[in-house]
């Protein structure tokens, strides 16, 4: 006998739930009891259903017994079903319908595609505020289908939905805060400038792995389209070629945190240069790449900024640079500091009344001095006793006694003293 194909969003909650499987805990948000219908319904005695339902990768095909839903999911407000086989809208508006609190519901990777969603299921959707679609292919069509009946919608996700070109919706979503939209296959920002006519109050907008191309935009277009944008994720937009594409976020009036990871326009700079020249030239976000701009960090990006462009030609210099010389004023270049250790040192070696001066390599350990200095003392290395004598010490001469120490480990300098005496039988 054939098995079927999926089973219904009923079957998979009462298994999964059952007290077996999901005991019965006490307190707040750890669970409820609800008692079976009076009609004697099939399914077990009991049900202990917390508010957030996980039901992902269940094979999931159908809805089930609705009044079982409405009996159930009363008090549920978080639904996953993700990676599930719902191919039919009717059947997940028979679910959400039932669920009067539902406010995140997760649909990704169904083969929603299939089917068209009428106006009259995706009223169904009215109270969610938060809605997963990613790797649904979902058309633009349904996509404005379901942004005409949820007024209260505040996230949106539409990830890898293979989505070349953005559609316009005739009705602008007011209250979309948050739009996902990664991994996809966007790249004119004809198609970008789309959504911020779209969502108006955008307050998020992630691009990533998008390989959004130059953002070709007058600054009054960027700060109309897009005037309450906060945060933009553009991380492997590989078409931003140019430092005018960076400049041109400072349109956006409300900025304040960038993502910009992964762009060629960046790949010749090392880590330290590529956040400088990032933070100095967007003077109003707080957080880059998902760490905070402190103070101090940028008063040192934006003096680094200046010596950066300071022998470029004129024609080479961005407006930035007269920006922050007027700041700061003109400034010095730094001094090249070498910083790496010392190799050698002069000192004057003492032995009996005897004073010469010589050079020594701090890479060398006292066993291998004592080797070098048997020919100037004329003691063998285990008649020898050094002892050295930093001029700024202020408690005297230091026994050189470990052979292995190597001699950089002392802090010797120029003009230190080292002492020979023999040793005493």
């Amino acid at each position: 006998m054939d098995q079927p194909s999926g089973r219904s969003f009923m079957q998979v909650l009462c298994e999964k739930y059952s007290p077996e499987n999901f005991p019965y805990r006490r307190g707040p948000g750890m669970g409820v009891h609800v008692p079976a219908t009076p009609q004697g319904s099939p399914m077990k005695d009991r049900l202990n259903l917390p508010s957030v339902l996980v039901l992902n990768s269940c094979g999931i095909t159908c809805a089930g017994d609705e009044n079982e839903i409405a009996a159930f999911c009363a008090h549920v407000s978080e639904l996953d079903l993700s990676d599930n086989k719902l191919e039919d809208w009717h059947e997940v508006s028979k679910i959400v319908s039932n669920v009067p609190h539902l406010e995140f519901l997760n649909l990704s990777s169904n083969p929603l595609s299939l089917s068209v969603l009428e106006r009259s299921c995706a009223g169904s959707f009215a109270g969610v505020r938060k809605l997963v679609l990613n790797n649904s292919k979902a058309s633009w069509e349904t996509v404005h289908t379901i942004l005409q009946e949820l007024p209260d919608l505040e996230e949106l996700f539409l990830c890898l939905n293979d989505y070349e070109t953005v559609s316009c919706s005739p009705v602008c979503c007011q209250s979309l805060k948050l739009l996902h939209i990664t991994d996809n296959n966007l790249q004119d920002w004809t198609e970008i400038r789309k959504l911020g006519i779209m969502f108006p109050s955008l307050d998020t907008l992630i691009l990533a792995n998008n390989n959004i191309t130059t953002i070709e935009e007058s600054e009054d277009s960027l700060a109309r389209l897009f005037p309450n944008l906060r945060s933009i994720n553009l991380h492997k937009s590989a078409g931003l070629h140019c430092w005018e594409d960076i400049d041109k976020l400072n349109s956006f009036p409300k900025l304040e945190e960038v993502k910009l990871l992964g762009i060629p326009l960046l790949q010749s700079y090392t880590t330290e240069e590529r956040r400088k020249l990032l933070i100095a030239r967007l003077p109003s976000i707080i957080k880059l790449n998902g760490s905070i701009v402190a103070d101090g960090e940028r008063e040192d990006s934006e003096r680094f900024f200046i010596r950066y462009y300071m022998e470029f030609p004129e024609e080479e210099v961005p407006f930035r640079y007269h920006e922050l010389v007027t700041k700061y004023g003109k400034l010095e270049p730094l001094a090249v500091v070498d910083l790496r250790p010392q190799s050698s040192v002069k000192v004057e070696v003492h032995f009996q009344d005897k004073v010469e001066e010589m050079s020594i390599r701090l890479d060398q350990t006292v066993a291998e001095l004592k080797k070098h200095l048997k020919t100037v003392v004329q003691l063998s290395t285990s008649n020898m006793l050094l002892f050295y004598l930093d001029q700024e010490a202020p408690f005297g001469p230091e026994e050189m006694k470990y052979s292995s120490r190597a001699l950089h480990s002392y802090g010797i300098r120029d003009g230190d003293k080292i002492y020979v005496e023999p040793r005493m039988k």
